[in-house]
């Protein structure tokens, strides 16, 4: 049996997380990400203020971020799960989400995905993504 050690996933290139959490853990291949918003990583800003699918693209920069600096890629996710606070904003989301994925997934082959529509922490957000990678490096 290998034994994995758990290590924390920080990164310049998204938000400083908040001091509960680390931006992402990593356990051996298994890489999770916790939840990113459109918030610039350089300046903590919150950005693209009611509009979705801006804010939708800056979140998932967050995330891809963070998968990288964990050693994997964006083509290692298996799993997103996005949070949004209306349903109304569904379908500028999956547009935008759409687009992105496909972008960084050059293997072809999608992650999975749930959708929740819920609160969020900030009046700002209108969206928050987490992720699940896999990788064999």
């Amino acid at each position: 049996m290998t034994e994995w050690t758990k290590q924390a996933i920080s990164t310049p290139n998204a938000p400083a997380p908040a001091h509960t959490f680390h931006q992402g853990v990593r356990k051996g291949p298994f890489v999770q990400v916790s939840g990113q918003g459109p918030v610039d990583p350089a300046t903590g800003e919150y950005l693209y203020i009611g509009d979705v699918k801006a804010q939708t693209i800056r979140t998932l920069e967050n995330v891809k971020a963070i998968v990288e600096a964990s050693g994997a890629t964006f083509d290692d996710v298996v799993m997103l799960r996005v949070y949004l606070t209306t349903r109304d904003d569904f379908t500028a989301m999956n547009e935008a989400y759409g687009e992105f994925v496909a972008a960084n997934c050059p293997g072809g082959v999608l992650p999975s995905r749930t959708t929740v529509m819920t609160g969020l922490p900030r009046e700002e957000m209108l969206i928050e993504i987490d992720a699940i990678a896999i990788t064999a490096n």
